[in-house]
C-alpha cells in the first residue's frame, strides 16, 4: 500500500527496489512536482531549500541512479546542461520544442508523429523500443503567424 503523500518518482523508486532515504524522498518529491525540466543545479537548489543537509553530490548520485534505473530521462536542450524529467510509457510520449532565444521548453503531444515513427520502424523490421523528438526554433511574433484551423494559441 502506498502512502498518500508518496510522490510519483518515489513510487517508481520503490517499485524498482531502491532504498528510500529521507534525502532521496526529498529529491523524488522535487522531481515529481517539477513542471519544467530542471538541471542538477536547479534540483539541488529546490531540494536543499526543503532539506539543508542535501549536498549537490547527493543530487548528482541520485539523478545518475534514477537515470540508470530508467526512472528519469536526461534531456539536452542546448546550453551545455543536461535537464531531467520522469520517464513515461512509450504510448504516452510527449515531445519538446525549444525556443533557441530564451531556452523555454514547450511540451506537446502528437499522435500522428508517434504513429508515423512506429510505422517506419515496422516497415524497416524493428519493434520500436523508444524514440524522442526535440525541435529547436525561434518564436514567430503573433502578428506574423498563420493560425491553423483548430489550433489554440
Amino acid at each position: 500500500m502506498s502512502s498518500r503523500n508518496e510522490s510519483i518518482i518515489e513510487r517508481l523508486c520503490i517499485d524498482h527496489g531502491l532504498k528510500m532515504t529521507g534525502q532521496r524522498r526529498v529529491i523524488a518529491k522535487v522531481l515529481s512536482e517539477a513542471e519544467d525540466h530542471p538541471d542538477v543545479e536547479e534540483l539541488y537548489r529546490r531540494a536543499s531549500s526543503l532539506d539543508r543537509r542535501i549536498s549537490i553530490a547527493t543530487v548528482y548520485r541520485t539523478v545518475r541512479l534514477l537515470e540508470e534505473k530508467g526512472i528519469l530521462e536526461r534531456r539536452n536542450f542546448g546550453g551545455n546542461r543536461a535537464r531531467y524529467e520522469a520517464s513515461e510509457p512509450e504510448d504516452h510520449r510527449h515531445y519538446h520544442i525549444i525556443d533557441i532565444d530564451t531556452g523555454h521548453v514547450v511540451e506537446f503531444e502528437d499522435a500522428a508523429h508517434r504513429d508515423m515513427i512506429r510505422d517506419i520502424a515496422e516497415k524497416l523490421g524493428f519493434d520500436l523500443v523508444s524514440h524522442r523528438l526535440e525541435l529547436f526554433g525561434r518564436r514567430i511574433p503573433a502578428s506574423g503567424r498563420k493560425k491553423q484551423s483548430g489550433e489554440t494559441i
